[in-house]
């Protein structure tokens, strides 16, 4: 398969490797990455938020110390998601009015990816509320595809994926409610990852004006990795998550997926469908069992339909929706019975297949736009479609809670396309194993 690509500067895993070997110290590492960032940065404007003085005094401070079995990512610089507080650093959202917020705190992924030995040398670009496929504010201004720079790199942790897709760093860390994490790492050719509900902490990802109320950690929404590699995003998994996970050594070739290519709601540009499909038959020649449908797949319009509702209502924390209509506590009740039987669907299916593979979106990166891509249209196979109906996408996954690796399976001209692997709930390093084979067996097809 071939793959556009930007950078040949390693990964998280692989640089630890030349520190722990002394190749390269901490602080080198650190000015590496400052230094790429200042020189190329200018034109994508993804690390919006700078912290290189504090970084380079703990790079610094780490000469010469030993490096604990618990640091796997001991002096390896890495940038998160604007959003997630960090103790001295303005948390705003993409707003203007909240621009003089400075967090007192660091959010417990901050604190767990500095225990774990990572140096956090800036915060990366988002869309005022976290509510875009775009990353542009007017606090920070427009973030690009570093693929090409009339396109949208993503959002809402669209900054955090062009940041590692364009090399300045090997990792970031995002959150995802509808796509936030999938869909950059999809617009920009890298890796991403989508938690199983309730596995990482989002404590210190508050909106600015909750900031210090230690506000509910909230439906849907989940905090998770970005990368080049599945090595780095099991990695950042492992150190940031709060509960056991489980894990099988079932070998790939006696995995069965199953391809969800098409639903009701939303259909997906032959941008995507053909890398995709490309690498579907480089699978199935290589032995995997792939089936094209299934009885067993929940009712994927009616799944969205409760999905944008409780998005909504979850978006806006009860106050009137796009349709002026305030959620009652009935309705509330309701859609969370609704998300339990979506759960149970889909565990009926997953006792059938291991693994569902689905495009991240429907189409590949945006062209940039004025005002959020939910309010206008994007265009599939040449015909006009409301964006919103775009999310139905994200939402196999996000609305009954399932883990989803996204990796980078191709491209349709210059522009990367990616693929959803998606397990049952609390699988996530299963979700990655069997992205990383399904990588494997692409990159020798």
């Amino acid at each position: 398969m071939d793959y556009p690509k930007l950078t040949g500067e390693p990964g998280a895993l692989e640089l630890a490797a030349l520190i722990r070997e002394g190749t390269l110290s901490p602080l080198e590492a650190v000015d590496a990455a400052i230094g790429r960032i200042e020189a190329g940065d200018g034109a994508i404007n993804a690390v919006v938020v700078r912290d290189f003085e504090r970084a380079r005094d703990t790079a610094k401070a780490m000469e010469g110390l030993d490096i604990m079995p618990h640091q796997p990512l001991f002096g390896v610089p890495m940038t998160i998601k604007e959003s997630f507080d960090i103790d001295g650093l303005p948390t705003c959202w993409g707003h203007e009015k909240f621009s003089g917020n400075i967090a007192k705190r660091d959010a417990r992924v901050v604190r767990q990816l500095k225990t774990g030995g990572a140096i956090l040398i800036g915060k990366t670009n988002v869309p005022p509320d976290l509510a875009d496929w775009q990353s542009s504010n007017p606090v920070y201004g427009r973030t690009v595809n570093p693929h090409d720079h009339t396109r949208s790199p993503g959002g809402s942790s669209g900054g955090a994926a062009a940041a590692v897709s364009a090399g300045f760093v090997p990792c970031d860390y995002g959150t995802d409610i509808g796509g936030s994490v999938r869909v950059p790492a999809h617009f920009c050719g890298v890796w991403g990852h989508k938690t199983s509900w309730g596995l990482v902490s989002k404590h210190g990802h508050d909106h600015p004006a909750m900031a210090g109320k230690d506000a509910h950690d909230g439906v849907l929404s989940i905090a998770g990795p970005i990368a080049r590699n599945a090595d780095d995003i099991e990695i950042l998994l492992r150190l940031t998550a709060k509960l056991p996970m489980a894990e099988s050594a079932k070998p790939l070739r006696e995995l069965k997926f199953l391809a969800v290519l098409d639903q009701p709601t939303c259909p997906v540009d032959s941008a995507v469908l053909g890398p995709i499909e490309s690498a579907l038959g480089i699978l199935e020649k290589g032995g995997l069992s792939i089936d094209r449908s299934s009885d067993l797949l929940p009712d994927l319009a009616a799944q969205h339909q409760s999905y944008l509702r409780m998005l909504n209502v979850a978006m806006a924390r009860g106050m009137p929706g796009p349709d002026g209509e305030r959620a009652t506590a009935t309705d509330w009740f309701n859609l969370l019975d609704q998300q339990t039987q979506n759960e149970l669907a889909w565990d009926a299916l997953f006792a059938e297949y291991d693994f569902v593979l689905a495009p991240p979106a429907p189409v590949l990166a945006v062209e940039h736009r004025d005002g959020s891509v939910f309010r206008g249209e994007i265009t599939i196979n040449g015909t006009s479609r409301n964006a919103g109906d775009g999310l139905a996408w994200a939402g196999i996954a996000t609305f009954p809670n399932l883990p989803s690796t996204v990796l980078p399976i191709g491209a349709t001209g210059h522009l990367p396309c990616g693929m959803q692997v998606i397990g049952r709930h609390w699988h996530d390093l299963d979700c990655i194993a069997a992205a990383r084979g399904i990588a494997q067996l692409l990159a020798h097809g």
